[in-house]
């Protein structure tokens, strides 16, 4: 078969995810009616029409008779957000008429719930584009292909597949379909749940609605050009912190706690691991602003503990600017965003599952050492010991993928610091790194390296890391070496 032919064993779901989209990006039409803004009708409907045009045609396509290999879902995720970030793009073109390259960067970032802006003028912004901002962000930080999967009336190999390729491994029910529409329910329910507990800072509903949307997503985009700083509302602030947590935590914990099993729930590894560490990242950075800043007691506290959170949850929101902050409480942020939330939340990152069982490893190996040649010595990792064949083929899969996302960062960084001449003029290398981490973690908190004036080649580097962040590397590169040397796929009849 011919490289491109293999993605057609995989069209007819994909078409149907697509159509499905095209059905949900219908929602932004109610904002559009209340504020009567039908300026933007042509902007707001292109993205369903396409949506809703493209599935119908792919998913009409021929379907082989054959399983696709994870590889091919691998490629289709990747080709998917492409293709979910072109269409995204198109208000920002039509309606706004920014250039391509920003249209696609912002809806890469909104879709991968990155955060990152490139748009000027937030506060004059029509209510319904300010709303598709956070409709991308919602939807995306549970993922597209998850959300068309939740919809599909069938659950089977391909579906397993697909949503798997997009990095979501919590396949911890009988039915992948039956799984989605689960998460999918907890997740309308948390919105609601944070938009009323939100809402008791005083700001208004329509602020709050966007707010929550993006911080349970651990989007970032705010509905205005002075961010999150534009309310001055520290109780504000501190109520989106658990909103922010909520989106780090892998969702199977929240079947114990809708059967009220809030023990179970706490008992999650992940779980604990992000409170400790989000704890003790935001208690040294805020020690730092007090003491190397020479901040207030209270100011480096909401600062410290905000900004850390933020940047750990991967969400973006921040109420200050680091790049005035001396370099120590900066590495630290930088370390959090690249660690991230537990796998099967909406959180980005390299996730804490995989430093957990990368810790787990090494505890392992350093015990083998200490042992007679024919002593058999267990991995133990959540509870359960894991055979040796087993254990040494998921650490070496841990090990490729923190490994290439180290590489694909220092090559990235080398590649700015070469493109972009004088770029250390002004911000140190370590700041530079904090945002492509930033980009590339899904995360959108800034020191201003990037900005709307930024090189059109800056922009298509972060777009490029937020599309790679997203899918966790592998994908893409499967994507890209398909491309060259052919896809391989399973075959059975």
């Amino acid at each position: 078969m011919k490289r491109f032919e293999h993605l057609a064993i995989i069209a007819r779901d994909m078409g149907i995810v697509f159509e499905l989209l095209g059905v949900a990006t219908l929602v932004p039409m109610i904002v559009l009616a209340i504020y009567h803004e039908w300026e933007m009708l042509i902007p707001m409907a292109s993205v369903p029409l396409t949506f809703g045009i493209f599935g119908f045609l792919i998913s009409r396509a021929p379907q082989p008779e054959k399983i696709p290999s994870l590889s091919i879902a691998l490629v289709a995720a990747a080709l998917t957000w492409l293709v979910v970030a072109l269409v995204g793009s198109l208000p920002f073109v039509i309606g706004l008429h920014m250039t391509w390259t920003d249209s696609i960067f912002e809806a890469m970032s909104g879709w991968t719930g990155t955060g990152y802006s490139v748009m000027t003028s937030l506060d004059t912004t029509p209510h319904v584009i300010i709303f598709w901002r956070s409709f991308m962000q919602w939807i995306g930080g549970i993922g597209v292909i998850a959300f068309g999967v939740a919809l599909l009336s069938h659950s089977g190999l391909i579906s397993t597949r697909l949503f798997r390729a997009e990095g979501r491994p919590d396949a911890f029910m009988p039915s992948i379909a039956s799984t989605g529409k689960r998460i999918w329910g907890m997740y309308l329910v948390l919105t609601v749940l944070f938009i009323g507990l939100v809402y008791l800072a005083g700001e208004p509903l329509w602020d709050t609605v966007n707010l929550v949307m993006v911080a349970l997503a651990t989007g970032g985009f705010a509905p205005h050009d002075a961010g999150i700083g534009f309310y001055n509302n520290p109780i504000l602030e501190m109520l989106l912190i658990p909103v922010m947590l909520a989106g780090m935590f892998p969702f199977k914990v929240y079947f114990f706690l809708f059967q009220g099993n809030v023990r179970e729930m706490f008992r999650s590894r992940p779980v604990r691991a992000i409170l400790a560490l989000a704890f003790i990242s935001s208690a040294i950075v805020s020690y730092d602003l007090y003491v190397f800043n020479h901040y207030t007691f209270t100011t480096a506290i909401r600062q410290g503990f905000f900004n850390t959170i933020s940047g750990f949850a991967t969400c973006g929101l921040q109420n200050a600017n680091p790049h005035l902050w001396v370099a120590h409480p900066i590495i630290i942020i930088t370390i959090m965003m690249l660690i991230g939330g537990a796998a099967g939340s909406t959180a980005g990152g390299i996730k804490i599952d995989r430093f957990i069982l990368g810790y787990n490893g090494l505890i392992w190996g350093f015990k083998k050492y200490f042992v007679r040649g024919n002593v058999i010595v267990p991995l133990k990792h959540e509870g359960r010991i894991i055979p040796k064949k087993i254990a040494e083929l998921e650490l070496s899969r841990n090990v490729l993928i923190i490994v290439l996302w180290l590489i694909t960062l220092l090559l990235t960084l080398l590649f700015t610091l070469y493109v972009v001449p004088g770029a250390t003029d002004e911000f140190g290398t370590h700041e530079i790194l904090f945002e492509l981490v930033s980009a590339m973690s899904n995360v959108g908190l800034g020191l201003g390296f990037l900005t709307p004036a930024s090189p059109m080649i800056v922009k298509w580097i972060y777009t490029f890391l937020m599309w790679i962040g997203r899918l966790e590397i592998v994908p893409v590169l499967i994507l890209f070496m398909g491309l060259v040397k052919g896809f391989e796929s399973e075959v059975a009849k």
